[in-house]
């Protein structure tokens, strides 16, 4: 592919060929996902499992939050296998329950809208918004909430979700008083995403992007998603015809 993506908050880019036809291992590693050329066949549901299983295994065990997942910090480590890791720590913390943090955190674009509203004490459900966020893009080719300042950025998330009821905003911050906020419809999922899009990413990005954190899904349910069906079936292969890596063992 040679076509250029513009991506709004970078310089247009070339969008590479899928994972399979590129050979050259430098040329992909450390390359961001979101560059990859979307399409059902190129496997970014490989990608989103390790997303997830990763997700879910920091915010299980030792109740990390990453604080600051973004477009750029899921890497491909091996063109091959197809395996990413998640890195980039710097903002990440244990959560404490009861225990104020700090609001303005996580990279404008994929900032949950609680920590929007001002919320000091969230969860990590603010890394499942931020995921969904990566998800939608790598669908779209575009941020999907491209705001520009604190409050763009949630009308831009108004334009697609639709006004909060005043039991959301309740949901994302208690002390939060000011509910002068014009009265908008959601917009249906099926026309934010394209009609080729495979409907099962559509209905997972629905279920991370939700106004209340309760109701968003967590990292653990998203692995159980049906995007992930075929992962799961004994004879799973990789796009490129190898078997899938230990790391896809839902078994372990």
């Amino acid at each position: 592919m040679t076509s250029s993506i513009p991506l709004g908050h970078q310089p247009p880019c070339l969008a590479p060929q899928p994972p399979q036809q590129l050979r050259d291992g430098d040329a992909l590693k450390r390359r961001p996902i979101i560059f990859l050329y979307v399409d059902p066949e190129t496997g970014f549901e490989y990608v989103f499992s390790q997303i997830f299983r990763g997700l879910a295994y920091i915010h299980t065990a030792p109740g990390v939050c990453h604080r600051d997942l973004n477009h750029k910090i899921f890497w491909y480590v091996d063109p091959l296998t197809h395996q990413c890791k998640l890195c980039d720590f710097g903002s990440a913390k244990i959560l404490v329950k009861g225990e104020a943090n700090i609001s303005y955190i996580c990279s404008r674009y994929y900032r949950a809208p609680e920590l929007i509203f001002g919320a000091t004490e969230y969860t990590s459900s603010i890394d499942i918004w931020s995921a969904g966020c990566v998800l939608a893009e790598l669908l779209l080719g575009q941020p999907l909430f491209p705001g520009e300042n604190s409050v763009d950025q949630l009308v831009e998330i108004i334009k697609v979700l639709g006004t909060p009821t005043r039991e959301e905003i309740r949901c994302m911050n208690p002390n939060y008083t000011d509910f002068r906020f014009p009265q908008i419809k959601a917009h249906p999922w099926h026309k934010v995403f394209h009609k080729r899009m495979p409907p099962e990413a559509i209905d997972l990005a629905s279920r991370l992007l939700q106004y209340s954190p309760s109701l968003r899904c967590t990292a653990l349910e998203a692995c159980a998603h049906p995007l992930f069906n075929e992962l799961r079936e004994p004879n799973a292969r990789l796009p490129n015809g190898r078997p899938l890596p230990p790391l896809f063992n839902f078994k372990q």
